[in-house]
């Protein structure tokens, strides 16, 4: 929640007012609750505190079993983030006699070294609590990409070189008057391709897209010519924003301009947007392409194939990343995924640490126009659900 959210709760519970819980509850419900995941968050923050409006002075508990009432209260599991949010901090000096009576453990010290660091590689960033999102918000900030160098049509002088540069070696004949003539070599000359993100920052994307804008800045700022895009129901360009070293700055100025934030998704009209306005301008010299999104669109796929297939003939490399691969039962099945299997080059996940990591080595290497394995996927979304 932001400060604009308390604003608008307070202001309807102003009007609505305080006569019945009920009407707080379905009040609040409507100011706070902007997505289907976010109910049961709502619902036990609002429940737990009325069950016990002290619960800010204590240590969050299983919901309280210990309460008497007089229907039998269900023991849950608390959300990691309700626990978060209502359990206090603890106080400067408690505990801390306890804690140098406590003899050393060697299973602790195993605990906080590597175990933890391949726990948090492998956590999906929606199950990471606050500590953790901090931790890995710092791994990606140390995350470093190395550069794919590709031939280009450019040469550069190399006196080891195999072929002979003609016009350079006239031309230094022609300054000892053609009595000898010296032969000057040149090499092709090698750059890393221009990279283009585009990143799905709609409601079903809101879980990543925080993660996946600090991955942009960290490439943003590992490397030169990168051109960065978000999409949601609108393409909004923040390539400027995410060239700020401060990540910090440059989140705020990008939540500035973007003012689609968890909304719907129109994949297809924001690629048409990107192929009729900056495709020429950033996809010169065999751009590779980062497709950030799980495919799910609003208009059904309407005019997708289209602007993919486009897209795809006028990079080097088109590869979609899609969080929803997490789970082993994916199939791209609806609309929007059988619009773009067909029109990309390598289908990868990203909802951790692994698969950042890993996305990183691949775009480090020259690899196949098409990968291994995305016929599978193609043939997967041909299948129709009955």
């Amino acid at each position: 929640m932001g400060p604009g959210h308390a604003l608008r709760a307070l202001e309807a519970v102003e009007a609505v007012g305080l006569e019945r819980r009920s009407d707080l509850y379905w009040t609040l419900h409507s100011v706070l609750v902007n997505r289907r995941d976010q109910q049961p968050i709502f619902d036990q923050c609002f429940h737990v505190f009325w069950r016990d409006p002290k619960i800010l002075e204590r240590m969050m508990q299983l919901l309280l079993p210990q309460l008497e009432t007089d229907r039998p209260v269900e023991r849950e599991q608390p959300s990691r983030r309700v626990g978060e949010a209502l359990g206090p901090e603890k106080l400067p000096g408690q505990g801390e006699g306890e804690e140098e009576a406590k003899e050393p453990e060697i299973e602790l010290d195993a605990v906080l070294t590597w175990s933890a660091r391949e726990q948090l590689q492998g956590k999906d960033f929606e199950q990471m609590s606050a500590e953790e999102l901090e931790e890995a918000r710092k791994a990606i900030a140390r995350l470093r990409l190395p550069i794919m160098e590709v031939r280009t049509r450019r040469f550069t002088p190399d006196p080891r070189a195999v072929r002979i540069d003609l016009r350079r070696t006239l031309r230094r004949s022609l300054r000892g008057g053609a009595a000898s003539i010296d032969l000057v070599r040149k090499r092709p000359r090698t750059r890393h391709p221009p990279l283009v993100i585009l990143c799905d920052v709609s409601g079903s994307m809101a879980r990543y897209s925080r993660m996946l804008l600090l991955f942009m800045h960290t490439l943003a700022s590992d490397r030169d010519r990168v051109s960065s895009f978000v999409f949601g129901t609108r393409l909004t360009n923040i390539t400027r924003y995410l060239r700020f070293r401060d990540v910090d700055q440059a989140l705020a100025r990008v939540g500035e301009v973007v003012q689609d934030w968890s909304g719907g998704t129109r994949i297809g009209a924001c690629l048409a947007e990107f192929n009729r306005t900056w495709s020429r301008r950033v996809l010169g010299q065999g751009a590779v392409v980062l497709l950030i999104t799980d495919g799910l669109d609003r208009d059904a796929g309407e005019g997708l194939a289209a602007e993919m297939e486009r897209l795809h003939k006028s990079c080097r490399r088109l590869i979609w990343l899609n969080p929803l691969l997490r789970f082993d039962a994916y199939q791209p099945i609806s609309a929007g995924a059988r619009a773009m299997i067909r029109h990309v080059d390598e289908l990868r996940s990203v909802h951790n640490l692994q698969s950042l990591e890993e996305l990183t080595r691949v775009l480090s290497e020259e690899r196949p126009r098409r990968a291994e394995g995305l016929s599978e996927w193609v043939a997967a979304s041909e299948r129709r659900v009955v």
